[in-house]
């Protein structure tokens, strides 16, 4: 039985007997936005599924002390955007939490499985994909997309069940608890990207100085982007972004003059971006360069992806989960251990990547 909570009260009342787990899923707008707008809330709890308006004043002060209460477990399904949402609307975010999709790679039932198909894998039924591009904002809601809120949150505890069943015999409990505090610490500590060079391909074939120059604009567009809450690629985008990083404009005319080829060119915010292409950062000199593929490291990385293949297979795990080649890069090339191959990854990985790694014994 599903519920439209339009009231504030309605939430705090039912809060005055918490259940020890909720069913949670959120559904938001970023079409033109740095930051998720929450658009509602669907829980469920005990037999009732509750959809819940955010955008009636007091409501997310209402669903906050439901977030934080650590005695309530929360089953969600690829959460990483539905708590960026939480975050932004409530300044809280749901502890401890169970995510269904990385409990389902864990337990070996398939890996980036969506919430269709695992209902499906699990109970045999079929759910409908009818409303994925709904405008959620939008008052009233319809029938339709009311049925489709709430079919997001019905099968949760049946997944739960199921997954955890399956941990608990392969004595997994624990690396989903930790992989689901890991994402929570990523979205909680969330501060940008501090190398975002390293993600574009194309910085490989830039030079150092090419590379450092487009550190400092992709830092700049991150950080106006968060503060004006408007998608990256408005305020500045990657093939702009390329062109100014690899042959610099010799002064502030020259760079307007550039503009005048890309119509989307943020023009408005020509000295500010001006200031950010010249002026060196900080902690430049720190910078790591992305490397250009060579066949020296394009073997070593090969190497390492057997090992982590092979282990994966050991264990029974999809593909990916263990290592994704980019964190296998990071350690190749610094010898540290990245955060996201640190707890239950790095004991599954130190013994048979160490050997692997130039001048063993990586710390």
């Amino acid at each position: 039985m599903a519920y439209w909570i339009k009231h504030p009260a309605e939430l705090e009342e039912r809060y005055r007997q918490p259940p020890s787990r909720i069913g949670l899923d959120t559904e938001f707008i970023r079409e033109r936005t740095y930051w998720p707008q929450l658009a509602l809330v669907q829980m469920a709890v005990g037999d009732e599924i509750l959809l819940i308006d955010p955008l009636i004043p007091g409501m997310c002060e209402a669903l906050t002390p439901w977030l934080t209460d650590t005695s309530i477990t929360k089953v969600m399904h690829s959460a990483s955007e539905d708590l960026v949402a939480f975050k932004c609307a409530c300044g809280a975010l749901p502890r401890p939490l169970f995510d269904t999709q990385i409990g389902a790679a864990l337990a070996g039932i398939g890996g980036g499985m969506g919430y269709q198909k695992l209902v499906a894998e699990i109970t045999g039924v079929t759910l409908p994909k009818g409303e994925t591009r709904s405008d959620w904002l939008k008052r009233p809601l319809s029938e339709a997309q009311l049925e489709y809120a709430a079919d997001d949150v019905e099968y949760l505890f049946a997944l739960h069940d199921a997954i955890t069943a399956k941990l608990q015999a392969t004595d997994r409990m624990q690396w989903l608890q930790d992989d689901g505090e890991r994402l929570l610490a990523s979205v909680e500590g969330d501060e940008g990207e501090h190398w975002p060079h390293l993600s574009m391909r194309s910085s490989q074939f830039l030079e150092p100085e090419a590379q450092l120059r487009l550190l400092r604009l992709l830092r700049w567009r991150d950080q106006q982007a968060r503060s004006s809450d408007k998608p990256r690629s408005w305020i500045l985008d990657n093939e702009l972004a390329n062109l100014l990083a690899r042959t610099p404009p010799a002064d502030y005319d020259s760079m307007l003059k550039i503009f005048g080829r890309f119509p989307k060119a943020p023009r408005k915010l020509a000295q500010p971006l001006w200031e950010a292409l010249t002026i060196p950062l900080d902690d430049e000199a720190e910078a790591p360069m992305a490397l250009p593929a060579t066949d020296g490291n394009k073997n070593a990385i090969k190497r390492l992806q057997d090992a982590v293949s092979k282990r994966t297979a050991e264990l029974g795990l999809p593909d990916g989960l263990l290592a994704s080649r980019k964190h296998l890069e990071a350690l190749l090339e610094s010898g540290n251990w990245p955060t996201a191959l640190a707890g239950w990854r790095r004991e599954q990985l130190e013994p048979v990547l160490t050997p692997l790694l130039p001048k063993a014994g990586a710390v």
